[in-house]
C-alpha cells in the first residue's frame, strides 16, 4: 500500500498538532482485556505520531495524557497509569535526546506522585537543550484550571500593583497560561469517534481546525496522522473574515 505522505504539502504544514488521545480502553475491552492494556498498547502509538511529526519538521505536538478528571477513575486504573508513565519515560528518553525531541509538561504536576514528578524533570532537564520537535505532554491538565489559575495570578498581580488593571488585552491574559511560550494549535485531532473536546485547551483552540477521527488510539499510526494533515491542508482558515479577504490577502 503506497503511502499518502507524499501528497503533504511540507510548505504548508501546521506548526502545532494537538491530539486527544481517546479510545484506549475500549480498545482493551474489544480484545478481551483490562483498560490499562490499551494504555500500554498506546504508547507505540505516541511513539509513531512523534516520530512522524519530527520527520515531516512539525515544530509542536501536544498530547492529552492525563486530565484532572481522570483521577475519579477506579484507583487500580489510576495506580496502573502512573506506572505506566514512569516504564515509559525511561524507556523513551534515549530516543527523545537522540531525535533531538524537548520535552514539555503542562497542568497540575504538583499532583502527580513523587516518583512521577521526578522522572518528568529528569526528562525535561536531559531534553531542555535540544532544538527539533517541542513534545508537550499534558498530565493532571483540565482548561478550566488552567484558566482558573491564570486568572487568580493576574487578579493578585493587579493588587499587588504590578499590572494595572486596563492593561488586561488577550494578549496579556494568554501571558499568564502554562502555554505561554507555546503557538496555539492549528489542528486538533480526536481519536476514538467522541465529538467533544474534554475540557482541553479551551482558550488556545479558538481557531484551531478540529479533525474527528472513529480509529481508536492505539489504532491510529503514522498513515492516520498524514491523512489529518491532508485534510487540514485543503481546509480555507478565515479567522473570520470572508473567502474572498482570505484570497485576497494571500
Amino acid at each position: 500500500m503506497s503511502s499518502v505522505k507524499g501528497k503533504i504539502d511540507l510548505q504548508r504544514l501546521p506548526v502545532h498538532v494537538a491530539i486527544i488521545m481517546d479510545g484506549n480502553g475500549r480498545w482493551a475491552l474489544k480484545q478481551g482485556n483490562q483498560r490499562v492494556f490499551g494504555h500500554q498498547n498506546g504508547v507505540e502509538s505516541v511513539r509513531q505520531t512523534v516520530e512522524a511529526c519530527g520527520e515531516l519538521g512539525i515544530p509542536f505536538l501536544s498530547l492529552y495524557a492525563f486530565s484532572k478528571e481522570n483521577w475519579c477513575r477506579p484507583q487500580q486504573e489510576i495506580n496502573a497509569l502512573m506506572s505506566l508513565m514512569v516504564s515509559t519515560i525511561d524507556s523513551e528518553l534515549d530516543s527523545l535526546a537522540k531525535n533531538n525531541v524537548k520535552l514539555i509538561v503542562i497542568g497540575d504536576i504538583a499532583n502527580l506522585p513523587t516518583n512521577v514528578q521526578n522522572k518528568l524533570l529528569n526528562a525535561i532537564t536531559r531534553t531542555e537543550k535540544n532544538t527539533g520537535l517541542n513534545l508537550v505532554i499534558a498530565l493532571s491538565y483540565s482548561s478550566k484550571w488552567e484558566i482558573t489559575q491564570a486568572a487568580l495570578r493576574l487578579a493578585l498581580d493587579i493588587k499587588e500593583n504590578k499590572l494595572p488593571a486596563g492593561a488586561i488585552t488577550e494578549e496579556t491574559f494568554s501571558g499568564y497560561l502554562t502555554t505561554k511560550h507555546i503557538p496555539d494549535p492549528e489542528l486538533l485531532i480526536r481519536t476514538g469517534g467522541e465529538f467533544r473536546l474534554s475540557n482541553f485547551l479551551l482558550w488556545q483552540l479558538a481557531y484551531t481546525e478540529l479533525y474527528f477521527s472513529d480509529i481508536l488510539w492505539p489504532d491510529f499510526r503514522k498513515e492516520n496522522l498524514y491523512e489529518a494533515i491532508i485534510d487540514f491542508q485543503k481546509r480555507e482558515r478565515r479567522f473570520g473574515k470572508t473567502g474572498e479577504q482570505v484570497k485576497n490577502c494571500d
